[in-house]
C-alpha cells in the first residue's frame, strides 16, 4: 500500500458515494474590552461559530480555516490602538487565569487570617475586654483590701488622754435676778483646766477639737468652755489648756444649800462639781478614703474647796474614761 496523493484523492472524490459531508466549526475570535480599576486590558474573548458551506468539499476545509483565522487576527489587529500590543487568546486566558488566581489567593489569605484569629480567641478563652474587666475589678478589691487594712490598724492606736488639773482663779455668789427679774443668787466662775493629749499612731496624724467642756453644780452648768481645734502628729504628745468660764449664772433654789461668806462672796465650804465632755480624733489616713474617728468620753468628779483658790487641784484620780 501507498500513500494517496493530492490528485489521487481529487480524482476518487466524485465516484465516492454521496454522504452529508461534516460540517466543520470554525470560530472567529473577536476581543471584549473590561475596564478594571480605570485599566483598559483585554480580559476575555467571545467566540462565534462559523459553519462552513453545505457543498464545500473536504480538502477546501483547511483554506477556509486558514481565511478565517486571517480575517479574524486581521480584524483584531485592526481594533487595536496605536502602541498598544497584540494579545493572542492564550495570552488573555492565562491572564485571566492569572487574575483569578491572585483574587483567589488574596481571599484565602484574609479566610487563613481570620481562621486564625478565631483560633487563637478559642485557645485563649476569653476575650480582651473580659481581661480589662478583670483588671479593674482585681485593682479595686486590693485597693480595697487595703484600706480596710489601714482603718483596722488606725482603729487599734487610739489617741490616749490624761486629765492634769484644774485651777480656780475665781469663784464668787452673790444675790442678783435673771433677765426676766426673779432674785435669786448668781455664781461667777474662772478656771482653767489641763490635759495631755497624746496620739499614739504610728503612720498618721489627727485633727482634734471638742464639745463644750460643762462645769456643773447640782445639774446646772455654771461654767463652760471648748478646746482649740490643733493638729497632732503621730507618736507625739501636747498639753492642752482650756478656760472654762461663767458669769452671773442664776442658781435659783440650786444655792440655798451654799453657805456664803458676806464678806468675800465665796463659800466657807467644799462645793461639789462636775465637769463633762468629748473629745473628738479624726485621722486621714489614706486622703478622705480611710479617715478613722475617735471619739473619748470624758468625765470628773471635783471638789472646789475655798481654800484652795488659785492652786492647781490634781484630777489624776477623779476622771473616767469612755
Amino acid at each position: 500500500m501507498h500513500a494517496k496523493t493530492d490528485s489521487e484523492v481529487t480524482s476518487l472524490a466524485p465516484s465516492s458515494p454521496t454522504r452529508s459531508p461534516r460540517r466543520p466549526v470554525y470560530y472567529v475570535q473577536s476581543p471584549s474590552r473590561d475596564s478594571h480599576d480605570g485599566e483598559k486590558t483585554t480580559t476575555s474573548f467571545h467566540s462565534t461559530p462559523v459553519l462552513s458551506p453545505a457543498g464545500s468539499p473536504p480538502h477546501s476545509h483547511s483554506s477556509i480555516g486558514r481565511h478565517s483565522r486571517e480575517s479574524s487576527s486581521s480584524r483584531f489587529s485592526g481594533s487595536l490602538k496605536p502602541g498598544s500590543r497584540k494579545i493572542s487568546p492564550n495570552d488573555a486566558s492565562r491572564g485571566g487565569q492569572r487574575k483569578g488566581q491572585k483574587r483567589w489567593n488574596k481571599e484565602c489569605d484574609v479566610i487563613e487570617e481570620e481562621g486564625l484569629l478565631e483560633d487563637e480567641e478559642r485557645r485563649s478563652g476569653l476575650p480582651r475586654r473580659c481581661y480589662f474587666l478583670a483588671f479593674v475589678l482585681g485593682f479595686f478589691l486590693l485597693f480595697s483590701l487595703f484600706s480596710l487594712i489601714l482603718w483596722g490598724a488606725s482603729k487599734s492606736q487610739k489617741p490616749k488622754i490624761t486629765m492634769k488639773s484644774i485651777n480656780f482663779e475665781h469663784f464668787k455668789i452673790q444675790a442678783g435676778s435673771d433677765f426676766s427679774g426673779v432674785a435669786t443668787d448668781m455664781i461667777t466662775v474662772n478656771s482653767t483646766v489641763k490635759m495631755i493629749y497624746r496620739n499614739s499612731g504610728t503612720f498618721f496624724g489627727v485633727h482634734v477639737t471638742s464639745n463644750p467642756l460643762d462645769l456643773s453644780y447640782s445639774e446646772i452648768t455654771i461654767a463652760s468652755g471648748a478646746i482649740r481645734k490643733f493638729y497632732q502628729s503621730r507618736k507625739s504628745q501636747k498639753t492642752v489648756s482650756v478656760a472654762v468660764m461663767g458669769n452671773k449664772i442664776p442658781l435659783y433654789g440650786s444655792g440655798a444649800g451654799l453657805s456664803i461668806n458676806s464678806t468675800t462672796g465665796s463659800t466657807s465650804h467644799p462645793v461639789p462639781l462636775n465637769l463633762n465632755f468629748v473629745v473628738r480624733s479624726r485621722a486621714y489616713v489614706l486622703g478622705k478614703l480611710v479617715k478613722p474617728k475617735f471619739y473619748k468620753n470624758i468625765a470628773c468628779s471635783i471638789t472646789f474647796d475655798p481654800k484652795k483658790l488659785n492652786v492647781p487641784v490634781s484630777l489624776k484620780n477623779s476622771c473616767t474614761y469612755d
